[in-house]
């Protein structure tokens, strides 16, 4: 088919159909009873809660409110009683006859009291009621109890305490989700993708728990509206503002600082959300630093590195039927090192600087059609930036004024401009539909070098060389219909239709989508689920840290998209207060891009990063087990995960299949959280996982070459050459680890203030967080690992008020 007729006959296709379903579904429906719909909101704050249950007793059905709150449910004619519920709050019931579609917008309060908190309305909606597998969500009350580094609390670490999302590594924040590498996880936050989410080298995440009001991540049986990336979607919506009241937090850790104000711009009608955050290592290193310089001013240093990041929405009721929300999120790193040396008449100077920022913007429109039909509009920008620079100059201060300077700038990035429009239809209680398109377009810079030099003896050079800058067109249309085909089997069917232009090529692909959820007669469910999914943005990294200079590349003529087929089927049932799951997962995964061997970041200074690369294809598998409370005093959850995960490239390791870098056969993470009282709160955690695989010298041979190529000469000089193992053919050492943390509480008149004591690595084993392979005195080779977290006391202070 040719490319210009793809989307269009694909729309034209999927609207016929949507069309003709949705008109015989409705003209089924309006003879079954009236819609019932509205927003369930916090009755403190006035914001929406996501996923908060609508149910009915008398037809054994029920609704949960979407990203925004709003919900929608057919009942019949007549009397209906339906309850309102969600975690953590007082559920309410309510009492009507009905003879029309009814608006009711529903208000919950919190639970004053720990056993208030309900789960669910009705038994309904629990883990074995939904379609949706392999998706995990954390209460964010429980994210802010957990240990945490530095009495820092991070959002990407607690999911790393889930089963099939793993660490990169001691202390970092990557994402490794079902034998996935982290370019293939699509993190948005409030529906904006963010292209790098670390801070401090990915130790910590971008991320401000304060900020943040409701976090999910699905690693797999991906509805149609899911797509760009082959291993999970990670969803963070950031909190909307206090509708009611002026509200604040302020939180003092021994790393950085962050505050948190929120409130009414117009009461019940327009509100706003502000949080900001900053390290200050250099604040507590600059009297270090200038105590030093003071020994020796003929010497001075200027180490710096902070980072920050800044949160902000507006979140404004138009009118009964319309809602716009305005999202930025901005943050930046920056590392540096600047020297002056002074001797006579001479100035060296020398500056070396490494920063990274992101920039997130959002605007939303959601418009309510009638009681069936909601609609959001979405426009994003996303911008993700990297600098790195050296400059050397000296001056001579005589007579003649003489000076040199030497300078180097990399700069590299990605920046995307995206439209989105997603719709959904409660057409009846039996189906519900999806649909929706988008388009982004994105601007790529995958590296270009500046040299500047200037003398006062020699004509200046100003030039600059490196990998074009590219720019790539993404469309993609969904549908996709969430129907009840028995009392005992519902269904999630869709279609994801994409194509991708860029450099004159165009790429398209049409990925179907099913889960299946059979509830069995105990009241355990069965699911099953197929998606296929393509991805055509590429990450080029190096194995190790997540490091700033990691390149996002596109899909080009010479570099086709990466592709997986990903099979999972499940079982899942709710003892109590307990959700129980079991999961089995297969992924084949194409199209994979890694650097070839000896290739790194430096080769694409000045060479084409597509020479650099090679492709190839991979697998994971594994089985997945988690027991989580998240409701009462005691909460936490077990989980343990057995997986494998293996690539093959036909450049890398002569072809042969090897393990994934972050292949882990075993990985088990205990977590409990328990309530004293309003006053003492306590959490503790201990993670265990297999080593991580990678390539070490296994022996080394001594040979001999000439001391000089350019003049006869008889001597020779000797020579160790180091040979390799295969691929990933050794691990580190088993990593385990145990977190403590205990909070203490008082209510003042005006606030309530917070004491946060927190240990990481109780029993303080030194994990490895790199290994090096060493020459003992006897000439053999022995495998050294070392770590860099010790056990590590901390304190911070939080105020809310």
């Amino acid at each position: 088919m040719s490319r210009f007729l793809f989307l269009p006959t694909t729309l034209a296709v999927a609207c016929v159909m949507l069309l003709a379903s949705a008109n015989a579904l409705q003209a089924q429906s309006s003879s079954e009873g009236y819609q019932l719909s509205g927003y369930i909101l916090d009755a403190a704050s006035g914001e929406a809660l996501i996923g908060a249950t609508v149910w009915c007793t008398s037809i054994n059905a029920g609704v949960s409110s979407n990203t925004y709150g709003y919900y929608s449910l057919q009942l019949p004619t007549g009397p209906q009683k339906v309850s309102v519920s969600f975690i953590g709050f007082q559920s309410q019931s309510y009492e009507f006859d009905l003879k029309d579609d009814q608006k009711m917008d529903v208000e919950l309060a919190s639970g004053v009291a720990i056993q208030e908190a309900i789960v669910t309305g009705e038994s309904f909606n629990r883990i074995e009621d939904q379609v949706q597998m392999s998706k995990m969500e954390i209460p964010m009350d429980q994210v802010r109890r957990l240990p945490a580094i530095g009495g820092e609390v991070d959002l990407l670490k607690s999911l790393q305490l889930m089963p099939g999302v793993q660490s990169g590594g001691e202390g970092t924040s990557g994402l490794y989700v079902r034998g996935g590498s982290p370019d293939q996880n699509l993190i948005v936050l409030d529906g904006v993708p963010l292209y790098s989410v670390s801070h401090l080298f990915g130790f910590f995440s971008v991320f401000n728990a304060d900020a943040v009001k409701q976090m999910s991540i699905t690693k797999g049986g991906f509805p149609a509206r899911y797509g760009g990336r082959l291993s999970s979607v990670l969803e963070v919506n950031m909190k909307d503002g206090n509708m009611r009241e002026y509200h604040g937090t302020a939180n003092v850790s021994i790393l950085a600082s962050k505050f948190t104000v929120e409130g009414p711009i117009v009461k019940d009608k327009a509100s706003f959300m502000l949080s900001g955050r900053r390290t200050y290592l250099d604040l507590l290193l600059n009297p270090v630093i200038n105590s030093i310089n003071a020994n020796d001013p003929s010497v001075e240093t200027d180490p710096r590195y902070f980072f920050y990041d800044l949160n902000g929405k507006v979140n404004w009721k138009v009118g009964p039927k319309d809602r716009v929300y305005l999202s930025v999120f901005n943050g930046k790193d920056d590392f540096g090192l600047a020297a002056t040396e002074r001797e006579g008449v001479s100035t060296s100077t020398f500056d070396f600087g490494l920063d990274w920022k992101n920039q997130v913007l959002a605007a939303r429109w959601n418009h309510e059609w009638n009681s069936k039909l909601f609609s959001n509009l979405t426009l994003t920008q996303s911008e993700y930036n990297f600098n790195t620079g050296i400059q050397f100059s000296e001056t001579e201060n005589n007579a003649d004024s003489t000076s040199s300077s030497f300078a180097s700038l990399y700069r590299s990035g990605i920046i995307d401009y995206a439209a989105r429009m997603d719709f959904s239809n409660a057409v009846n209680n039996k189906h519900y539909l999806r649909y929706g398109g988008n388009i982004t377009l994105r601007k790529f810079n995958p590296g270009a070098t500046t040299l500047q030099f200037q003398d006062s003896d020699f004509p200046g050079i100003d030039t600059t060389f490196g990998s074009s800058e590219l720019q790539s067109v993404e469309r993609f249309l969904y549908l996709e219909d969430e129907v009840q085909l028995s009392d005992r089997v519902k269904a999630n069917f869709g279609v994801h239709a994409t194509a991708l232009q860029v450099n004159g090529t165009f790429f398209p692909s049409l990925q179907p989508r099913a889960a299946l959820n059979w509830k069995m007669k105990d009241g355990s469910a069965l699911k099953f689920s197929y998606a296929q999914m393509q991805q055509f943005v590429h990450l080029l990294t190096n194995e190790g840290l997540s490091l700033p200079t990691d390149l996002w590349v596109p899909a080009t003529d010479e570099v086709t998209p990466q592709l997986s087929t990903q099979y999972a089927a499940g079982w899942a049932k709710t003892f109590g207060e307990i959700e129980v799951s079991i999961e089995g997962y297969y992924k084949a995964m194409d199209g994979l891009i890694s650097y070839r061997e000896g290739a790194s970041f430096g080769n694409t200074f000045n060479s084409r990063w597509e020479d650099q690369v090679t492709q190839g294809q991979g697998n994971a598998y594994g089985l997945e087990w988690l027991f989580q409370k998240k409701i009462g005093r005691t909460t936490g959850w077990i989980g343990y995960t057995l997986s494998w995960a293996n690539r093959q490239f036909d450049a890398i390791n002569s072809g042969d299949w090897f393990p994934y870098t972050y292949d882990r056969r075993h990985d088990a993470s205990v977590v409990l959280m328990h309530r004293f009282s309003d006053r003492i709160d306590f959490s503790a955690t201990w993670v265990y996982g297999t080593g991580r695989a990678l390539t070490l010298p296994e022996s080394t041979f001594r040979t001999f070459l000439p001391s000089s190529f350019t003049t006869a000469s008889s001597d020779f000089d000797a020579l160790n050459v180091e040979v390799p193992s295969e691929k990933n053919a050794y691990r580190t050492s088993p990593y385990h680890r145990a977190d403590l943390s205990l909070t203490l509480s008082k209510e003042k008149a005006a606030y309530s203030r917070s004491f946060i004591f927190s240990i990481y690595n109780v029993y303080n084993n030194l994990n490895p967080f790199f290994s090096l392979v060493e020459e003992d005195v006897d000439g053999s080779l022995s495998i050294v690992e070392y770590g860099i977290f010790p056990i590590i006391p901390s304190i911070a202070w939080r105020a809310e008020f």
